[in-house]
């Protein structure tokens, strides 16, 4: 059976040269980064270099970057010192963040008893900039959290403008940026925000590792206690190889970027033409069908399929080999319509199965083909 993965928004396949470069360290840099001797030593020059390399993508100190176990921990490390340690009594998000920082909002609300304000959006999900210069003007201490690029529609927050609009109110800004990190050309000078939250897997990089971008003195307090890690932000052994994972992974993405961008830019235009030209009243969620003003990686599908033949969908893609998810990964296995698409769609487009297809530099024109056929024949069958 063929097999076609277009799930990479949920994770990606390591590239060749971080398993190479991560195996290399698991055999001969395995020594505890916290220690004296010489082992120990290596091990902390090795996390040190992939620090100053990581932040030189990004034009900041690399004493901003905190390595974390994700952007889940990262966010969470974010709002839940902003509230706790620098006084925030509100938090103002949208509607169609991750879940990582919608739930960690909402019980921050519970613990302190915090306002939590969602900005508006309109029918694409788009967030409405006016809304959210009003919400700013009657704000006490407050922080901003609102993804750059959204893992389920693929929307584009103009995060140089709401960056501006924070720093004019005085407000802090946090934006997660895992869906954008690798795949974006990223200047935190310019994009003044406070807080960032990236996550390697996503472009390329192991699982279970990630960096938290914290702007020098913030005043941000850490999340986990116990050693002097991460000069006191995060508290346990650092995994080091897979730091020199995310490492590689990074600077082969942004040596490759231009090259790269065009080339999954291509497949999802492919996608979507493919997609019109053989499946009749087939629909987009949010703003991803604009190419030039949403994440180039993804699509979210909506298709003109009766609801009560909707839930074979998935199963019939799965059984023919198509990784896909109708949502973020963290909701994939569930029964619950997608948080996201419950935002922007109105009931009768929430009763069609939307699909989500992601793609990356693995994938070709071959296996959209396949994806399309199988489309097609559910459809009409």
């Amino acid at each position: 059976m063929k097999q076609v993965y277009l799930d990479n928004a949920a994770t990606t396949a390591l590239r060749p040269e971080v398993i190479e470069r991560m195996t290399d360290v698991l055999q001969n840099s395995y020594g505890n980064a916290s220690s004296t001797h010489g082992f120990g030593r290596a091990s902390k020059a090795l996390l040190e270099q992939c620090r100053k390399n990581i932040a030189s993508h990004f034009n900041i100190s690399a004493s901003e970057i905190v390595f974390t176990s994700g952007g889940t921990e990262a966010d969470n490390l974010a709002l839940r010192s902003a509230v706790r340690d620098l006084g925030v009594t509100e938090i103002i998000t949208s509607k169609i963040e991750h879940h990582a920082v919608l739930h960690t909002a909402e019980q921050l609300k519970g613990e302190y008893n915090i306002k939590l304000n969602f900005v508006n959006l309109d029918d694409c999900g788009l967030v409405d900039y006016e809304h959210l210069e009003t919400l700013l003007d009657n704000a006490d201490k407050a922080i901003v959290s609102l993804m750059h690029v959204n893992n389920e529609v693929g929307n584009i927050l103009d995060v140089v403008k709401v960056a501006r609009l924070c720093k004019r109110n005085n407000v802090l800004f946090h934006s997660d940026m895992v869906q954008s990190v690798g795949h974006f050309k990223l200047d935190l000078k310019e994009i003044t925000v406070d807080f960032m939250a990236a996550s390697a897997h996503k472009f390329h990089g192991p699982k279970g590792v990630g960096f938290c971008y914290v702007r020098k003195e913030s005043g941000l307090k850490p999340l986990i206690f116990g050693g002097e890690q991460e000069r006191g932000y995060r508290a346990g052994t650092e995994a080091v190889h897979n730091i020199v994972g995310m490492d590689e992974a990074l600077k082969m993405a942004y040596n490759n970027l231009d090259v790269e961008k065009a080339y999954v830019s291509g497949l999802k235009t492919y996608f979507i033409e493919q997609l019109e030209s053989s499946i009749q009243n087939v629909s987009f969620n949010g703003g991803c069908k604009d190419v030039l003003n949403s994440t180039y990686t993804l699509v979210n599908v909506c298709l003109p399929i009766a609801p009560e033949k909707a839930p074979m969908l998935q199963f019939q893609l799965d059984l023919k080999g198509i990784a896909c998810s109708k949502g973020s990964a963290c909701q994939s296995g569930s029964s619950k319509q997608s948080h996201v698409l419950t935002a922007i769609l109105d009931n009768e487009n929430l009763k069609k199965p939307s699909v989500r297809f992601s793609f990356s530099i693995f994938n070709t024109k071959d296996e959209l083909d396949y994806v399309i056929n199988v489309l097609k024949e559910f459809v009409n069958s």
